[in-house]
Parts: structure tokens; C-alpha cells; sequence
């Protein structure tokens, strides 16, 4: 059946996209316009001094990521830290939550607590440990007393990206603890209650009940976690002073195209391209999650 517009709909319509039209043109020009430039550059060589030009080159910048080492040290670098990072801050916030739903006392004072870290400013919150890293500094110094070994935490490339690991699970652990938190207020006390007359202990209520009800939550903390932790850029830069050293232990992707965009002369495109080769890393992994976790399943 054809459907017809009277002049009211129309109005209504038009009404409607002129409300919405300062929201469209922001979107449009400050996240897909920008999306569809950088495509655009990722395609070209791009000469930014004097004249601006733009050079068709085809494929040639995604091919030279295949042969560029500082490139594949950056994609190594992130990928294990994307591997490490995630679980371990979706596991401690999951933990960290569970203990302060389970009626302790003081549970608010240290639901406040908890919290702090992530009401910090990244910048300050690695100055912070840099100075707790530095090898006179707390971290060496409580090592020390208890008689074990001491690390050069920021200066050796062993060391270095590790110390940054331990950084951020320690500061994000407590964002994604709330929105368990949350979650596990949904939990009817009729599923503990049966599960308690089959003979369950805490345990077991905790893997068998707490767990698979919240696994709709724990997909989108670990999709959260995937796409913040792809882009590391800020903690590394500070800790390196923008150089992804020592050795380029802590370059990542992102700081990577920092570099190639804003330092070197002539590479714009080349970090474009770096740009969309992420972004379509981030998009795979997030889609593979998503069809591991079957959350469509659970609703």
C-alpha cells in the first residue's frame, strides 16, 4: 500500500530535522566529517609544508606497515597489553564489586574509596607513579624493606611497559566495579536462595549464580575495555616523554601515529593509515567478542 504525506506530516518531519539540526551538523563535522578525511588521507600522500598537496598513492601507505618495525613493535606492544589489561581489570572489577555487595562493614567508606583513583586525572595519576617508579622512590623502597628485588620500573625496557600495565588496572578496575555494582543489585535474592537449598556454598553461588547473570555486563565492560585500551596514548607519552622508550618498550599504535602525524614531515598520510588499520583491529576484535560472549542469548 502506497503511503501518502499530507502537508501536516511534512511540517511535523521538517520540524523535527530542524531541532535536530544543530545536533547533526556538530556530529557532522567534528566525527564523521573528520572519519571520512582521514579515510581520504590514509589513500594519499599528503605534503602539508608551503603548498598543500594531496598525492593519489593507492595502497602504498597500508603496505609500508608491513615492512615498517617501529610499526610492528607498536601493533606487538598493544596487543599485549590489550591481552593482559582487559582481563585482569575486568577480573578485579568483578571481584572488588562482589565484596562490597556482600553487606561488609564501612562498605560505603570503601565504595568511596575504591573510586578515587578513577576521579584522577590521567596525566596527574602517571606523574603520580612515575615518582612512585622512580628507582629511590615508594614502590622500590616497600620492595626493599620486604627483602625483594628492586626494578629500574620506567629505564629498562623489561620492565617498562609492565609498570604501565599495572598503572591503568589499578586506576580502571574501579570505573567498570560501578557499573558491576549496579548490575548486581538486579540479582533477585530468589536465585541465591534456591541456590543455597541445592547445597551451594559462596563459591558456588558466586560462578554457578553472580557470574552467568551478569555476562551481558561483563561483555560490554570487556568491549569498554578493548576499545580504551587499544587506544593508550597519554600514559605512554608521559612516561617516555614521547619517545616510546626505553628501547621502544612502550610505543603503542596511537602514541606511533602521534609521531608520524605531528613530527615527522610528510607522513600525514601514513599515520592515517595507521589510524584505519587500528580502527578496524578494534572494530574486528569487538565483533569477535561480541559473538563469543552469545549475550543475545541471555535476554
Amino acid at each position: 500500500m502506497k503511503r501518502t504525506f499530507s502537508k501536516k506530516m511534512w511540517r511535523e518531519t521538517g520540524a523535527g530535522y530542524l531541532l535536530m539540526s544543530p545536533t547533526l551538523f556538530v556530529l557532522l563535522l567534528f566525527i564523521v566529517g573528520p572519519i571520512i578525511f582521514a579515510i581520504f588521507l590514509a589513500f594519499h600522500k599528503v605534503q602539508m609544508l608551503g603548498t598543500t598537496t594531496f598525492e593519489f598513492v593507492g595502497l602504498d601507505n597500508f603496505q609500508r606497515i608491513v615492512h615498517d618495525t617501529r610499526a610492528k613493535i607498536a601493533f606487538w606492544n598493544t596487543l599485549k597489553y590489550v591481552v593482559i589489561v582487559v582481563p585482569c581489570q575486568t577480573i578485579l572489577a568483578l571481584v572488588l564489586a562482589a565484596t562490597l555487595n556482600a553487606g561488609l562493614k564501612g562498605q560505603k567508606f570503601f565504595r568511596i574509596v575504591y573510586f578515587l583513583p578513577t576521579l584522577t586525572s590521567s596525566a596527574v595519576l602517571t606523574l603520580i607513579f612515575m615518582w612512585m617508579y622512580n628507582q629511590n622512590g615508594l614502590i622500590n623502597h616497600v620492595l626493599k624493606v620486604l627483602g625483594l628485588p628492586t626494578y629500574n620500573w620506567i629505564g629498562d625496557p623489561d620492565v617498562a611497559l609492565n609498570a604501565i600495565m599495572i598503572m591503568n588496572i589499578w586506576s580502571t578496575a574501579p570505573y567498570f566495579m560501578v557499573i558491576y555494582l549496579a548490575a548486581l543489585q538486579d540479582i533477585p535474592d530468589s536465585l541465591y536462595e534456591a541456590a543455597e537449598l541445592d547445597g551451594a556454598n559462596v563459591l558456588q553461588k558466586f560462578w554457578y549464580v553472580t557470574v552467568p547473570y551478569l555476562r551481558p555486563v561483563t561483555s560490554f565492560v570487556v568491549i569498554m575495555g578493548l576499545i580504551g585500551t587499544f587506544q593508550l596514548f597519554d600514559q605512554s607519552y608521559i612516561f617516555s616523554a614521547g619517545s616510546g622508550g626505553p628501547n621502544n618498550s612502550t610505543l603503542t599504535v596511537v602514541l606511533l601515529i602521534y609521531q608520524y602525524a605531528f613530527k615527522t614531515l610528510g607522513t600525514m598520510g601514513y599515520a592515517a593509515a595507521l589510524a584505519f588499520a587500528l580502527a578496524i583491529i578494534i572494530l574486528i576484535a569487538t565483533l569477535l567478542q561480541r559473538k563469543f560472549s552469545k549475550e543475545e542469548s541471555l535476554y
